[in-house]
């Protein structure tokens, strides 16, 4: 495998090591530790604040929210939340909506910048995964791997709009140009749902294990990673179209892009992250905590 260049823009990599039950703080030039913050149990997933001030860490089996500095990575404060799996804030940045893959709820939070209120919830089916949300905040999207289907949640009403079956053990989704694409993990495809019929419409076929779908901040590309065979599919933003497969052992999860467009993903697998250059593929892999998950790429200038 080729070496990615050793030079990246300034900031830190933040990576949750689910079963060491921490998170690593690295330097992304070097893939070394800058520090492990220790969590409870099993932190999976993270997102960094509108305000771009704290990234907050969902640690599922310990039913609590750590709250980063973004620079430092110190632990700014601890708050009490019903099994936060996967999480995302509204794109009006006054909304953060918490999945419960075990509890089988969907948590809607407001955010005033500083702190969180429970607004309400919605049973909403079994496992709840990924979510993504509409552009007027109105709506969140979220996966159902026990049932095989997305699920449209009203966050004004806090109840179930629609529903469109997508395919078994769907994870991950994504609002792209009035679509709204989802992973079949079951499958080897990105289902396409058409959010005013209310039902996908087509399949892409990615690979088996079709996991998680991000978004290119540089490039407009949707990059969908395929855990089973191991590779991470970039697709044209207006057609979605296969423009280039990066093969990449390990089982990639999920992606962070730096301020370069340098792609960064976990390999859940073996231990490890991977920095990928988007255009030439060239790659480095370096070994991080046991089963990782969650990466976020935060720049210098976060706070």
């Amino acid at each position: 495998m080729a070496e990615a260049p050793a030079s990246a823009p300034a900031g830190s990599l933040f990576v949750l090591n689910s079963l060491d039950a921490n998170v690593q703080v690295l330097d992304p030039a070097s893939s070394s530790d800058l520090r492990r913050v220790p969590v409870l149990r099993e932190p999976h997933h993270l997102v960094l604040t509108p305000a771009r001030d704290l990234i907050l860490v969902g640690d599922s089996g310990a039913n609590e929210m750590f709250l980063l500095d973004p620079r430092s990575g110190e632990v700014r404060r601890r708050e009490p939340i019903s099994n936060p799996y996967n999480l995302g804030f509204t794109p009006d940045g006054r909304r953060l909506v918490v999945t419960s893959l075990r509890r089988n709820q969907v948590d809607i939070y407001r955010w005033d910048g500083a702190a969180l209120a429970f607004e309400g919830r919605l049973q909403a089916g079994r496992k709840p995964s990924h979510v993504t949300f509409s552009p007027d905040s109105r709506f969140a999207f979220v996966t159902l791997q026990g049932e095989a289907a997305a699920i449209a949640v009203d966050l004004d009403t806090r109840t179930e709009a629609w529903r469109a079956e997508v395919g078994r053990d769907p994870a991950g989704i994504l609002w792209h140009r009035g679509r709204i694409l989802v992973g079949v993990m079951g499958g080897d495809y990105v289902s396409v749902i058409d959010p005013v019929a209310r039902r996908a419409d087509r399949q892409i076929t990615v690979g088996r294990g079709a996991h998680a779908l991000f978004e290119g901040p540089r490039d407009g590309l949707v990059y969908v990673t395929s855990r089973v065979d191991s590779r991470i599919t970039a697709l044209d933003p207006q057609t979605l179209e296969i423009k280039r497969v990066h093969e990449i052992g390990g089982g990639p999860d999920c992606l962070t892009f730096d301020a370069d467009g340098t792609i960064w993903a976990t390999l859940r697998w073996t231990g490890r992250i991977a920095s990928i250059d988007p255009r030439s593929g060239a790659a480095r892999v370096s070994r991080v905590g046991r089963s990782p998950h969650g990466i976020l790429f935060a720049p210098t200038a976060a706070a």
